[in-house]
């Protein structure tokens, strides 16, 4: 019964930072329609990111997923998927998405509802349904990762497909481990997840098909990350 109540309470830990629905005064923007895939000619630097977040992209890194916010406040934002070719970053994805409800902050602490300025590492994922193909350490368990019964049908799938953001999190344990390195007060359970059409408690959540090219794109070997911040903030920074 001790392991049955730890576990619970590692899954709500995890959970509750992630995309709990909490009432708004409607959704903030709409579902998207996949975009294209194919390939196109791209920059020599990562777009819409300044000098002092482009430094923290590790020089190996040849995957970036950029989620450009639309301003400080708003929950609203477009998730752009970059592979880096020689020394040109080419656009493989461009998807309309959600970030946390009350927007963007550089202080995110637990309960803030806002997702956190920064760029993460990318190098776990996980869901409810089975791997789609991807090279990253892929952790399947229906169990762990079904929403609570309370949630509303809006919510029911937001975690069939998650990667870990690797905000105070551990490296190389599944999305669902709970274990917060810098405390509990600095929140934590911060993914890309499934779409429902509104703002997260501090997530970023793209539509199924941008999920599954994400994840059958990402790769340990390219150093994966994620650029995040609403437009302003990734620019001036």
């Amino acid at each position: 019964m001790t392991v049955a109540v730890a576990a619970l309470g590692t899954l709500l830990a995890t959970l509750s930072a992630c995309g709990s629905p909490v009432p708004t005064h409607g959704a903030q923007g709409a579902r998207g329609r996949h975009a294209p895939t194919a390939a196109t000619p791209g920059p020599t630097r990562v777009p819409g990111v300044g000098d002092r977040l482009y430094r923290r992209i590790p020089a190996d890194s040849r995957q970036v997923v950029a989620v450009y916010g639309e301003h400080r406040d708003s929950a609203v934002s477009r998730v752009v998927l970059y592979t880096r070719q020689g020394a040109r970053w080419r656009t493989v994805g461009s998807w309309p998405a959600h970030n946390g409800r009350g927007g963007w902050t550089t202080h995110h602490h637990e309960g803030d509802q806002r997702s956190p300025v920064g760029v993460f590492t990318l190098t776990d994922a996980g869901g409810v349904l089975a791997d789609p193909g991807t090279r990253l350490p892929y952790d399947r368990d229906e169990g762990a990762y079904a929403p609570p019964p309370e949630w509303d049908a809006a919510h029911r799938h937001d975690f069939d497909y998650v990667i870990a953001i690797d905000y105070n999190r551990v490296k190389g344990t599944p999305p669902r481990d709970a274990t917060r390195p810098w405390g509990t007060d600095k929140g934590g359970g911060i993914w890309l997840h499934m779409d429902h059409g509104s703002g997260t408690s501090a997530c970023v959540s793209v539509s199924r098909k941008a999920m599954e090219v994400l994840l059958r794109t990402l790769d340990p070997a390219g150093d994966p990350v994620v650029v995040m911040g609403d437009r302003a903030t990734l620019t001036a920074w």
